[in-house]
């Protein structure tokens, strides 16, 4: 960029430490993912004023089903609550959702709210990406067999049958609570993209941290390879 200042079109997050941020305020673990719900709400309404395109949140990965049964389901009824209480606000916001991962292995009845909240958020003119039942090696593999199908594999024929693939060059991957690993999150997607590692656990995660990772994110020089 030559010393320009660059604006991110498209911000991913890994949101972790809900369970610690409980674990802290000697809570139990299901207030944790809840209070990250609202975290979630607070920066989907920001969005916007922002800047962003897209906004793309890791919410249950393939490997979450390994979790205590009890948790795996406290997590899809929180997942069925957001649909139903958030989907006015989307609409009304012009905030189009868009699904990554095997989503359709989800529960029947969460399915069909999903198909419906995307039929109805279709319109939107910012995204808000939701990995569910995720996990990027898998979506390496079925996007490799789609692009052999239709012939030659290549890096461009690959990149058309990723899950986003009408989605924004991913900019920025923010990871939260101070882990520093990518968890089979968008390993392609994110080969040039610029990573911010943060303490903050994912409940205590505000517009305001989102806004000061885009400020370091626009002074950084971006060469993708060259020099």
């Amino acid at each position: 960029m030559n010393g320009e200042s660059q604006r991110a079109r498209h911000v991913a997050i890994i949101m972790d430490g809900n369970g610690r941020w409980a674990k802290r305020k000697h809570l139990p673990r299901a207030m944790g993912h809840r209070q990250g719900v609202e975290a979630v709400r607070k920066l989907v309404r920001a969005c916007d004023g922002l800047g962003l395109d897209c906004l793309t949140l890791y919410a249950f990965s393939s490997e979450n089903w390994k979790r205590p049964e009890d948790e795996v389901d406290d997590l899809m009824d929180l997942m069925r609550k957001f649909i139903k209480s958030d989907l006015p606000e989307f609409i009304a916001n012009k905030v189009r959702l868009h699904i990554i991962g095997d989503w359709r292995g989800l529960a029947p009845d969460i399915v069909a709210m999903l198909e419906d909240a995307l039929e109805r958020t279709a319109g939107g003119t910012t995204t808000l990406a939701v990995a569910l039942n995720y996990g990027s090696q898998g979506e390496i593999v079925r996007a490799a067999r789609q692009a052999a199908a239709g012939g030659e594999i290549t890096e461009e024929s690959l990149a058309r049958h990723l899950d986003t693939a009408d989605l924004p060059p991913l900019d920025l991957l923010i990871r939260t609570s101070g882990e520093v690993r990518l968890s089979n999150f968008l390993l392609w997607q994110a080969a040039y993209a610029e990573m911010l590692f943060v303490d903050t656990l994912w409940p205590d995660f505000t517009p305001d941290h989102l806004q000061q990772a885009l400020d370091d994110f626009s002074g950084r020089e971006r060469r993708f390879g060259g020099r």
